[in-house]
This record gives C-alpha cells, structure tokens and sequence, in this order.
C-alpha cells in the first residue's frame, strides 16, 4: 500500500472531474495543477496550488515550458525507500508527488479538425506524455491515472484503502499509462511520415484501439479481438449478435467491393470472404435477385452488403432466405421492423463507412507484410483491344463490371458477368483452367438466358486452353491482363474464333 499525500493533475479532457476531486479532498491529498486544469478546479471551488508557484518558476514559451521543472521530476520519480534519494529531495527542498492524473493534448482529434500544420504541431502534447513515462516507471512508489474512465476505479481504491492504492492497482495503471504514451507516440510519427510521403520507413509503428474481443477466430480453439486505427468505428450494428472473426472477414470483403460501385447502386453477397453473386442491375430489387441468382446455395448463410437504403419490399425477399449478417446504407423503419424479427440476423449499417488509403497488413509468426489497397479506378483508356473484332458498349461495361468484382475474388479468379450481374465466379484454385470450370459449371447450373456473356481473369492466361473452356461456354468477350509468352497464340484463338479480346495490362491477384 502507498499513502497518496499530492496528486497532479494536468488534463485536456476535464469532463468528470468533480466526483474525483471530492475523493480527493476527502482522503485530504493536495493538489497541484497548471493552465485550463487549475482554472477548472478553481471554478469546482476545491483548493489548489498551481504549479508556477510549487516549482517558483512561471510558464515560458507561450505554455509551451510550464511542467517541465525538476521539483517536479525529482517529486515523481524518486524511490521512496532510498535514502540517498530522500537526502538529495531534503537538500533540494523537493517534496513527493504520490499521483499524476493527466490525460494528453486530443492530438488525434484535431487531426480530423484541421489540415494547418502549424495547428498539428501546436498540438503535440510534451510535458503530459513526459510526467506519465516518469510516473509509470516509478509505479513502486506512484500512481499514474491516464484516462477519465480510470476516475472511479481510483475513488474505489482511494476508498477501501483508507487514500492508499494498491501495488497490483499501480502496476497495471503504470502499463495502461506506457501504452497511452506510445500510442500517442505512434500517432505523431505516422503524421510525419505521411506527410513524408514516407508509407515504408525504416521503423513502423502501428496503432490500433481494441474494439471488442471476440468469442473465438476463425475457429473455437483460436483466440481473437478486432482493433481499428480510428477511435470512431463507422460499421455500426443495430441488431443481432455479436460479430465473430469470420464475420468481420466476411463483412470487410463484401465492404470492399460494394463500396467501389456508383453511390446507391449495387448488391454484393459473400461467402467465405468470396463473392458468390454481384450486381449492379439499377432497380433495387432486381439487383438483390440477380444477385442472388448467380449462385443461390453458396449464398445460404452468407453476408449482404447493399449498397442503398434498404427498402421494405427488399426486406421482406431477405427474411426468405438464411443470412449471418445484412449490411445497407440505411434501412426503411418498416424494412427494420421486418428483418429485427429475425433475433440473431445481425444488421450493420454502413452509411458512413468510406474505403480510406491506409494500408494493408498480413501477417504470420514475427513478420509483417503491408502494402497499398488494390483502389486503381478503371477506365476505358487504360484497356487495349488487341482482337480484330471490336467490343460493343455494352460488352465493354459488362467487361470492366466483371474485373472489378474479379479483383475481389481470391485467385486464381474468373468472373462471368451479364448485364452488369455476375453468373458465374470461380475462385481460390492453383490453376487458372479449373477456376474457368468453376465459374462455366456455375453459370450453367443458375443461369438460364440468352443474354451476352463475359469473362474476367484477374492475370494472364498462361495457355489457350482457359479461354477456350470459356468461348466454349459462350462467352462472346473477354478481358485480362496479357503478359504471358502465349500472349500471341491467345490473341489468335480470339480472332479465329470471333471473341472480344482486351488486355487491361494491370493484374489483379488477392491471396
């Protein structure tokens, strides 16, 4: 147990200060305090001393020099049970500081708030991050409290200790504290590099706040929890049960390509992480169908995500069907009351959800692999047709519909598309050839039209033969990305065989 006899407090965010001042009072612990923190105390009416008058030197430097004083350092960071320290705290006339309460300068929050670099700079907290180090490496013999939702766990030790606190309670306060400052760290070195233009430094720090711990990974044995590099989690769930890994998976992969469609367009189902029907048909509803129609049983337990506004109508044809989880860009108060009757049917709303340009990570055992999103924005004139025949407005829509989705699908990939609807996806083989069976054998079994149809490859064919199974099919276009040493013999089957042939020269492989 260590008696807290003075406490410092030096905090940006002064919201709940009142119940732990009278805690303090109580337990009759002198407060020290500096700026908007000492004017607040003053203002709740508790006693204070202010920290230019406890070191006898004002604040320098606009603020910027104001705890930044070695009565203050020498008060926090002295071993108590060293006698040579307590000579040196006697012969200086320094005296012990038993708590620090700070909290740092919202460096985060104004990040959001402004693009001033001057601004950014002039909120990059100093003298806070520094007492809390000083604080939580001394937890032997002081307490370190470095958020407001730590105030009434403090109050519950101040209380049943009789304004002692535990060792346990420091320690575990000091590891908190050390994992603030890095964070906060960790932050300002990403500002930099970013503004570097430096995406790969020699040094990369990540920071991540924990969102929930899961029940389990991918599998029960596996432990799990999911972290985001925002405070602000923008995939909001309304209703349902908790989310598990497999379910964010799913849901981030369906975000991925629902979000890359024209606003309120489009209707993505996953499986798996794997697209199993997409659809950018303009009525609503019809793109829920179509969607569901290019492979109706690998959607059964799989994930919506909807790129509109649910409506009632869409609702009702949802509830017909088993899904894990239904994403929308807003729901209609009756389309809610409807798919709510489904007790653990879990419904996000993605409204304010936006694909941002941070980076990918993958990792395995203690190396990290990190790269840029596959975000390139595709367009006519990034695309060669290197067949006679020349591809018609529709084909050529359809073409860059279906390696958009391709680019979701983990590789090998090939994506069957008609009218802006897939009809047939074959994922995730070591051969590109049995991926193009997969993706015919589809479009066989659920697709019954007379319709164009074309085929998407996310990299090169590197024989004739996966482009045959597919003319074969009745593919009448086709689009990858060239660069294979048949490239000539494939350009030839095409023109022998009348098909549509374009070459978008960018592959597009997800593992």
């Amino acid at each position: 147990m260590k008696k807290i006899k003075s406490a410092l407090i030096s905090v940006s965010d002064k919201s709940n200060l009142k119940p732990l001042l009278k805690a303090l009072k109580e337990n009759k612990i002198n407060l020290i305090s500096s700026g908007g923190t000492f004017k607040k105390i003053q203002k709740l009416k508790f006693k204070c001393l202010e920290i230019s008058k406890f070191t006898n030197f004002n604040e320098i430097l606009d603020g910027r020099v104001k705890t930044l004083h070695p009565k203050i350092y020498a008060g926090i960071l002295n071993k108590r049970n060293f006698k040579s320290h307590q000579v040196e705290l006697k012969k200086n006339n320094f005296e012990n500081i038993d708590l620090v309460i700070v909290n740092f300068y919202p460096f985060e929050k104004n990040l959001m708030q402004t693009k001033n670099h001057s601004k950014i700079i002039e909120n990059i907290d100093i003298g806070g991050p520094t007492m809390v180090r000083a604080a939580a490496k001394n937890y032997d013999d002081v307490t370190v409290i470095t958020s407001t939702e730590q105030y009434s766990e403090l109050i519950d030790q101040l209380k049943k200790n009789k304004g002692s606190t535990t060792l346990e309670f420091r320690k575990r306060m000091s590891q908190t504290a050390f994992s603030e400052t890095a964070y906060y760290d960790s932050l300002i070195a990403d500002y930099f590099n970013r503004e570097s233009k430096i995406f790969f430094p020699q040094k990369k720090i990540i920071h991540a706040n924990l969102v929930e711990r899961l029940r389990y990974g991918e599998n029960p044995h596996q432990q799990s929890a999911i972290y985001s590099q925002t405070q602000n989690d923008v995939i909001k769930k309304i209703h349902g049960k908790d989310l598990s890994y497999n379910n964010y998976n799913d849901i981030f992969s369906a975000l991925a390509i629902s979000k890359s469609f024209p606003k309120n367009t489009g209707t993505v189902i996953v499986k798996h992480a794997n697209p199993c029907g997409v659809s950018l048909a303009k009525d609503k509803l019809k793109s829920f169908k179509s969607a569901l129609a290019c492979d109706p049983i690998s959607a059964f337990g799989g994930i919506i995500s909807c790129n509109f506004k649910i409506t009632e109508t869409i609702s009702k044809e949802i509830n017909k069907i088993f899904f894990e989880v239904i994403i929308a860009n807003g729901f209609e108060k009756n389309a809610l009351r409807i798919l709510k009757s489904k007790r653990n049917l879990r419904i996000i709303d993605s409204s304010n959800f936006l694909i941002n340009d941070k980076l990918k990570f993958n990792s395995f055992n203690n190396s990290i692999l990190i790269q840029s999103e596959d975000k390139q924005i595709f367009s006519k004139k990034n695309f060669k047709i290197v067949s006679k025949k020349k591809p018609t407005k529709s084909e050529f829509e359809n073409l860059i519909f279906a390696l958009n989705v391709c680019r979701h699908v983990k590789s090998n990939a090939i994506v069957i598309a008609s009218e802006k609807s897939t009809v047939g996806i074959g994922s995730g083989q070591p051969s590109r050839l049995d991926s193009c069976k997969i993706a015919i054998n589809k479009m066989k079994k659920f697709f019954k039209s007379n319709n164009e149809i074309v085929a998407a490859s996310d990299a090169f064919f590197p024989f004739v033969d996966g482009i045959e199974k597919l003319v074969q099919s009745g593919v009448s276009a086709v689009i990858q990305p060239g660069g294979s040493i048949k490239d000539k013999e494939i350009i030839k089957f095409a023109n022998q065989t009348g098909t549509v042939l374009i070459f978008s020269k960018t592959r597009h492989f997800k593992h």
